[in-house]
């Protein structure tokens, strides 16, 4: 995997950027368990991919059963988890992930190590970095339980003409939110920030107060959260407790580098047959469905993960394929294109003292085109990452203050340097941010190689479409607003000198603060441009009517689905973890 693969880095800069990182995660308490301890499978039916072998034949026993599963199900995440759940209920079901389990790693458990997850580059993280074309770094999900074990567990469903679009089924849908908030979604306790947050929203006009609720509603509220009261996350993989342990079989370290298919003879249509996979051990492993007509490989692997195979294993424009010998299964120029990540730009606010910690609890849904969230406190515990900003830390790649096209790992490197002079209390304080809400502009994904293991070329194309601009200036002026009203100063206790002095001591830290002339819509403009990074939203890919049917069924291909943010033209809500599991039940 070419976690460090950033064009201009050096081997040696890379080699020094991995000793780096692995001594500030020292700072935590979080460790990676051994791998045969009982804790990180939880479930009977978790296993390592080295230890899996066919149990069935190759024809029908005495009893009738037929080879293979039933349903494969590729990338055990956000959508993959509940999905194998539900349908082994009544079929054999095969769950492949290329991560390990989240049960036993206190980096992917506690809130207080949400962005010591982000930080570990190490080929057994949670989370993959990746840095698009664009310069701005991000992260994909390695682990059962994906996007919901690094994630900031903010829980909110879909809003209601996102759900009429897809075409779904209202009573289905409430249904299965409901399912999933009875087994790993709580209220949260509200903290300062957020209460502060919360009544300066409503004091510029983000209303009506519509209180605690999972419903997406013009105004202000309170979401769910997949942390419980104890600062301990309940992610997806969970969800797999609901399952059928006779018939669901879950493999961790099982990366798929190909999905099979059967294409004899001329004039008919592809049909998926199985899978290929390495273990751990780098052993390979072929898994065949059974001849069931329901049976099906399900592409569940997130929105790089899904596209990224479906190319690697011939589906896609027929250019991309042969540049690298890929033999042809079927053409489809759409594959990998129409991706989107909604931008994220924030403001960093000192404060004189100490803040809770926070990740988003209340979120303000405006009428701008933009959703205005707020996180607090990291920094202030010893086992964490030495004076970091959570959600927006320069240690995740967050970079906020330099422009895009000069983001990399010196420049991480240059910003640990920077604070080592800084006082502790500059870093005290949080953040607003502002999240575009149904951004226009597009980008694509293509292929650097054919080793699934690397993340292949990925390109957001942030504003390029000036719509998204306005947006965003929108949403800086709101949280401008938000900062000058009286709800918020009380709350926080803001003394202007105070924030004056933190402001010079914070700049050299990379933190965003607002520009000075915010009546000045060009430089807003640009603030929005050089300062935008990632909320790890990004979906697209594989879009129904260009790649799959409304039934998500790949097109042209028999027997192959893909179920994940990979089939969204949009984000769903203000946080898409609650709509992604919910489309897998």
């Amino acid at each position: 995997m070419s976690l460090l693969g950033f064009c201009g880095s050096s081997s040696a800069l890379q080699l020094y950027l991995l000793v780096w990182i692995t001594a500030i995660l020292s700072f935590s308490q979080g460790t990676q368990s051994e791998p045969d301890h009982e804790a990180e499978y939880r479930y009977p039916f978790i296993k390592p991919a080295s230890r899996f072998s066919q149990r069935y034949p190759s024809s029908p026993d005495a009893t009738g059963v037929e080879p293979g599963f039933d349903y494969i199900i590729v990338g055990g995440g956000t959508a993959g988890c509940p999905l194998a759940a539900t349908l082994s209920q009544n079929y054999s079901v095969l769950l492949l992930e290329r991560g390990g389990t989240p049960f036993a790693n206190a980096n992917v458990s506690f809130m207080k190590n949400f962005h010591i997850g982000l930080a570990d580059i190490s080929e057994n993280s949670p989370s993959q970095m990746f840095i698009s074309t664009d310069g701005v770094f991000n992260s994909r999900a390695r682990v059962l339980g994906g996007g919901t074990c690094i994630n900031a567990g903010f829980y909110t469903r879909a809003d209601r003409s996102f759900i009429r679009k897809a075409g779904w089924d209202s009573e289905l849908v409430r249904e299965s939110f409901e399912w999933i908030e009875k087994q790993i979604v709580y209220e949260p306790r509200l903290m300062p920030w957020q209460k502060a947050v919360r009544d300066g929203l409503l004091e510029v006009g983000v209303s009506p107060f519509n209180g605690f609720t999972y419903d997406h509603k013009y105004g202000t509220k309170v979401g769910g959260t997949i942390f419980d009261r104890h600062g301990r996350r309940h992610s997806a993989a969970e969800l797999l407790g609901s399952g059928n342990l006779e018939k669901l079989t879950v493999l961790v370290y099982a990366t798929v580098h190909k999905i099979e298919f059967d294409i004899k003879g001329p004039g008919r249509r592809p049909k998926a047959v199985g899978v290929t996979f390495k273990d751990e051990n780098g052993m390979t492993h072929r898994v065949a469905l059974t001849k069931k007509p329901e049976s099906e490989v399900i592409l569940s692997a997130g929105a790089i993960g899904s596209p990224h195979l479906l190319l690697l294993s011939g589906i896609g424009p027929i250019r991309d394929l042969e540049k690298f010998n890929i033999p042809a299964v079927l053409e489809n120029e759409y594959v990998g294109k129409g991706m989107t990540d909604n931008p994220l730009n924030t403001i960093f606010v000192p404060t004189n003292g100490s803040v809770q910690q926070s990740l988003i609890q209340t979120v303000g849904i405006t009428r701008r085109g933009v959703y205005i969230e707020a996180s607090s406190g990291f920094g202030q515990s010893s086992d964490s990452i030495h004076w970091d900003h959570g959600i927006a830390s320069a240690e995740i790649g967050q970079l906020s203050t330099v422009p895009p096209k000069e983001r990399n790992h010196e420049a991480i490197h240059r910003y640990k340097r920077s604070k080592r002079n800084l006082p502790h209390e500059a870093f005290m304080g949080g953040f607003i941010v502002e999240k575009l809400a149904k951004p226009k502009s597009r980008g694509h994904i293509t292929l650097k190689n054919i080793n699934i293991n690397d993340n292949p070329s990925i390109t957001f194309n942030y504003f390029s479409r000036p719509a998204d601009v306005r947006h965003c200036v929108a949403g800086i002026r709101i949280i401008e607003k938000i900062l000058q009203s009286k709800s918020f100063a009380e709350n926080i206790r803001l003394e202007q000198n105070s924030v004056e002095r933190l402001v010079n001591m914070s700049v050299a830290a990379n933190v965003n603060l607002i520009p000075k002339h915010t009546n000045d819509t060009k430089q807003l403009e640009q603030f929005c441009r050089d300062t935008v990074i990632t909320i790890w939203h990004y979906h697209g890919g594989c879009h129904i009517g260009k790649v799959v049917d409304g039934e998500f069924k790949v097109l042209g291909i028999d027997r192959l689905r893909v179920v994940d943010g990979s089939v969204f033209f949009e984000s769903p809500g203000t946080n898409p973890q609650a709509t992604v599991m919910m489309m897998g039940r």
